[in-house]
């Protein structure tokens, strides 16, 4: 069988049963079809070769891939990861590359994991040697590229999306896993209902199923059989992966519950996001953000608490810094809720980029500025002079602030709940003033 060739019996059983050679590849046919991009590169046809980025969720089987691009031309394999290599290894492994390119005539594939990482001066590095075609970049990243790569690197490569493994799909590979000489060589036996949650578990990843596989039957002896109970004593508990989009899928529900002021989904995600490793302080960010943009006025201590939240997090950091986070959390949820802030300013800047501004009348202009410097501008501002607020009995003058091309803009509509129900009162009252009319 194919997937029966000779590997290194000592890595782990993910690293062993990693596939070496197209057909062994399980899942992504959208991609692997007659004529598809990825199967001219990996098949070697002629004119084919170009830079890739390989997005997708982990355990997809990109680090594969990219070795069987390698592979279609007997070229020289150079393995980056982004996690821990700076510019300098960058710049060694082209010039290893423009040297065997000249010496040999033997092409090198760069591959690039976790090419996300990357600082926008590591990933410039890369651009000549891509550009010239010195290496066949194939960087691989589990989060949206329009967001973590650099355009002019984006432009000169193919971008190949693929998706996560279906539980068929894992299933199959389970199976494989068990019966191949690479891997268990049938040597275990896996009962039903381990299967169903070794499948489960994966959550579409294949590494993480193989590894949960070996977990499970490190416990056996031979010949015995792998249940659900001693699959649970080698995995104790699920870590729910929040590599790539799933990250910002989790801070969007996370942040949509505190908006939807369902505090239990709320305190759900955010449970979620620390078992997973999340960053406590990006958490912290993002309540910030709400604080002023689903909050706002509606109660305007909540900006309070969030910031408060984001120095203590700072301070504290991890374990405690979950009470800190949970307490700002359910204050945000249970908060009246108001974007009144949020659309004014969007209103504003529309207007601003439309052109629509017209000049700052001239009684708010400052007086010694050079635009007030001339006998027009001083008899202008005498004609209409600025009326400090402060002289007067409400604290408000009648008087127009906008420029003229915006007279009657209302930008700022506060709504009728929590404290921005006071303000929506008192800006009657101003606004009656400002016009005049009180």
């Amino acid at each position: 069988m194919l997937f029966d060739t000779p590997r290194n019996t000592v890595a782990p059983l993910a690293a062993r049963m990693r596939p070496t050679t197209r057909a062994e590849v399980v899942s992504q046919d959208h991609l692997l079809g007659e004529g598809a991009p990825l199967r001219r590169l990996i098949d070697g046809v002629p004119g084919s070769m170009s830079s890739v980025i390989l997005y997708g969720p982990p355990g997809s089987g990109k680090t594969t891939l990219a070795q069987l691009i390698a592979q279609s031309g007997a070229r020289e394999f150079v393995e980056i990861s982004a996690v821990s290599a700076g510019v300098k290894e960058v710049r060694e492994a082209l010039e290893r590359a423009r040297f065997d390119l000249g010496s040999s005539g033997r092409e090198t594939v760069l591959f690039i994991d976790e090419v996300h990482r990357f600082s926008k001066a590591q990933q410039d590095a890369l651009l000549p040697a891509v550009e010239n075609r010195l290496v066949t970049l194939v960087a691989a990243t589990t989060e949206n590229p329009s967001f973590s790569i650099i355009s002019p690197l984006l432009s000169r490569s193919l971008l190949i999306t693929l998706r996560a493994h279906s539980d068929q799909e894992i299933g199959i590979l389970i199976d494989r896993a068990l019966a191949s000489s690479q891997g268990l060589d049938n040597k275990y036996k896996l009962a039903d209902e381990a299967r169903t949650a070794l499948i489960t578990f994966a959550q579409g990843d294949a590494r993480r199923a193989l590894t949960y596989l070996e977990a499970g039957v490190a416990l056996l002896a031979e010949g015995e059989h792998l249940t659900t109970v001693i699959l649970s004593r080698a995995v104790d508990r699920v870590i729910a992966s929040l590599d790539g989009d799933s990250h910002y899928d989790m801070a969007s529900a996370f942040i949509k519950s505190i908006r939807g002021s369902d505090v239990d989904a709320a305190m759900h995600y955010l449970a979620r996001m620390l078992e997973s490793g999340e960053d406590p302080r990006f958490i912290a960010r993002r309540l910030m953000i709400s604080a002023s943009e689903d909050v706002g006025l509606a109660d305007p201590g909540a900006l309070g608490v969030a910031v408060a939240a984001a120095n203590a997090v700072a301070l504290i950091g991890m374990p405690e810094a979950r009470i800190i986070l949970a307490e700002a959390t359910a204050y945000l949820a249970v908060a009246p809720k108001s974007n009144a802030a949020y659309l004014a300013i969007d209103a504003a800047i529309a207007d601003v980029r439309a052109g629509t501004s017209g000049p700052i009348p001239s009684h708010l202009r400052d007086a010694n500025s050079g635009a007030l410097r001339d006998d027009i501008a001083r008899e202008s501002r005498q004609s209409a002079p600025y009326r400090y607020p402060h002289d007067y009995p409400e604290g408000v003058v009648a008087g127009s602030y906008l420029p003229d091309a915006l007279q009657g803009r209302e930008y700022y509509e506060p709504t009728e709940r929590g404290f921005e129900a006071r303000v929506r009162q008192s800006l009657i009252k101003i606004k009656s003033i400002l016009m005049g009319e009180g």
